[in-house]
């Protein structure tokens, strides 16, 4: 998992007076209201000339993005408190069900003790909150090197050997 670090980060906040101007950024990252209220054809637009990422409130429902998930590269999921997880749920759909390959980004009150959950969800990068110790962040990674559960980014491991559909009838 990458940790996004604020003041490096390449994508910046849409400008459509900019891009008018022909000075649309590399990475253009937009809230969910504003890529809505564009034409389709200024999506077009603005998809050929940078990469386009949205910021997602964690009460959207994500199918509703379905046709448009191929032009984005970045898809931002708020955590408004670190108790309220709907944005794990969206981002294991934006993976398993609609198949999103770009990068999935916790955003808001993301916590050291989150990590471990976004990862087994799908999250790519997580932008933590200010009081969080990215190296806390690092080890809370590697605590756990293998699962018993299949997860959005890792499948189940079947033990060679067994017959898994013999077991299955059986059953």
């Amino acid at each position: 998992m990458k940790f996004i670090d604020s003041s490096r980060d390449p994508w910046v906040a849409h400008d459509p007076a900019a891009q008018q101007a022909g000075q649309a950024p590399a990475y253009a990252l937009l809230a969910l209201q504003d890529w809505l209220g564009l034409e389709r054809s200024q999506r077009q637009q603005l998809s050929r000339g940078s990469r386009v990422g949205l910021v997602l409130p964690n009460d959207f429902e994500v199918e509703a993005l379905e046709a448009e998930l191929p032009a984005l590269a970045l898809l931002a999921l708020q955590f408004p408190k670190w108790t309220d997880g709907r944005a794990y749920t969206q981002a294991r759909l934006l993976r398993l069900r609609y198949r999103f390959a770009g990068e999935l980004r916790a955003t808001g009150q993301v916590l050291v003790d989150m990590l471990l959950p976004l990862a087994r969800s799908g999250f790519d990068s997580a932008q933590l909150r200010e009081d969080q110790d990215p190296l806390a962040a690092r080890r809370a990674l590697e605590f756990f090197p293998g699962h018993y559960q299949a997860d959005a980014r890792q499948p189940l491991q079947r033990p060679a050997g067994l017959a898994w559909a013999a077991l299955a009838e059986a059953a």
